[in-house]
């Protein structure tokens, strides 16, 4: 029912909150978009020079939290849901927020995958609050938080130089 439920959003809001169909693949949807984010950055990053990595990454999370919010509002709205699982544009938000300033290995891309997705099942305080705020704007802005937690605890772990 929401899956049916969420082609009544706009096309646009369909797109972006389900990161392109990504949402409605089973099971665990917010993993495959987790993947699939980290997957697409890994590709996309090789591709830049060092020096612009960690300001496009920066300005992408940026730019995916804030069409985010009002996709995940008309899609939440549409399946009549208050945080539908076909929604994962707040993972991708999440996951690219992990992997900011993080140098390019598979121990690195592995390891923020993982903390992300502790992060975001565990959600500790604050996280959990911010999924009371309204509509989209809950349903993103509490992967953002756990994404913060992972890239926190990342760059920890690089600088402590347990990862490379």
């Amino acid at each position: 029912m929401a899956d049916s439920a969420a082609l009544r959003a706009p096309l646009w809001a369909n797109l972006t909150a389900t990161f392109f169909g990504i949402g409605r693949m089973r099971p665990g949807p917010g993993t495959w978009a987790s993947a699939a984010t980290m997957l697409l950055w890994a590709a996309f990053a090789h591709a830049l020079s060092y020096p612009l990595r960690t300001p496009i990454l920066i300005g992408l999370a940026a730019v995916v939290t804030l069409v985010g919010i009002p996709a995940a509002t008309r899609a939440a709205r549409a399946s009549a849901s208050k945080d539908p699982s076909f929604v994962v544009i707040d993972e991708v938000a999440g996951q690219l927020i992990s992997l900011i300033a993080v140098p390019l290995s598979w121990k690195t891309f592995l390891a923020g995958f993982i903390l992300f997705r502790v992060f975001d099942i565990l959600k500790p305080p604050p996280v959990r609050q911010l999924e009371r705020l309204p509509e989209g704007t809950g349903i993103v802005l509490d992967d953002v938080a756990a994404g913060i937690y992972a890239l926190a605890v990342m760059q920890l772990l690089l600088h402590w130089g347990l990862l490379k």
